[in-house]
């Protein structure tokens, strides 16, 4: 199955852009676009259950990413940022559940330079005007580590209620056990008042 009654395809090359960024399927030929962050920005891959640090780590990120894809479970983009003229980060929809209309985003890094500057909120309006308009999906859920404090917060910037925790549900890379905070924003609240937000914070 590669399509859905909305459209949606695993194989279409889907690119959302606007003024500011760009976001087009990831590929494992995009290693030399993305390897300096990995090599020497570390740190942004903290919290994350699936790590892109140094070139090996890089390259096993990218293909896992792209497998996911053609397993219909994924479906990755790599971040431009128009104004730099440079690639800074990666994102994806995954768990994506076509009968259900459902969504989760994630596996979102960008750059530490580009971080506070407003590409992520250009970012996320993109991908949730796509799942709920273009696609007519029902809800995006997002998932983050309980302690990165950061990210929660960000995601709750932009309208996301939060449901629950999941207590140590996965082995983080260090090996200590996970806990997440479940956030999600439904069709309803995005017609309502998130889109209004964001467009008010681009």
């Amino acid at each position: 199955m590669s399509e859905n009654k909305d459209g949606f395809s695993f194989e279409k090359e889907y690119i959302l852009q606007d003024e500011w960024v760009l976001l087009r399927p990831l590929t494992t030929e995009d290693f030399d676009f993305l390897v300096e962050y990995s090599i020497h920005e570390p740190q942004l891959f903290q919290y994350s259950l699936s790590q892109a640090i140094g070139e090996e780590g890089l390259k096993n990120y990218l293909k896992d990413a792209v497998n996911a894809r053609h397993s219909h479970t994924a479906y990755p983009w790599i971040v431009f940022d128009k104004k730099t003229n440079k690639h800074v980060g990666s994102t994806r929809f995954y768990d994506i559940q076509i009968n259900n209309k459902t969504t989760q985003l994630g596996y979102t890094w960008y750059g530490s330079a580009w971080h506070g500057s407003g590409l992520n909120i250009h970012c996320k309006y993109l991908l949730l005007e796509f799942a709920f308009e273009t696609l007519g999906w029902e809800r995006v859920e997002f998932r983050a580590d309980f302690d990165n404090k950061r990210s929660i917060a960000a995601m709750k910037k932009i309208g996301c209620i939060e449901e629950g925790i999941l207590r140590k549900h996965a082995i983080k890379a260090d090996g200590t056990r996970r806990t997440s905070i479940i956030l999600s924003i439904l069709a309803e609240e995005w017609r309502a008042s998130v889109k209004a937000k964001l467009k008010e914070m681009l």
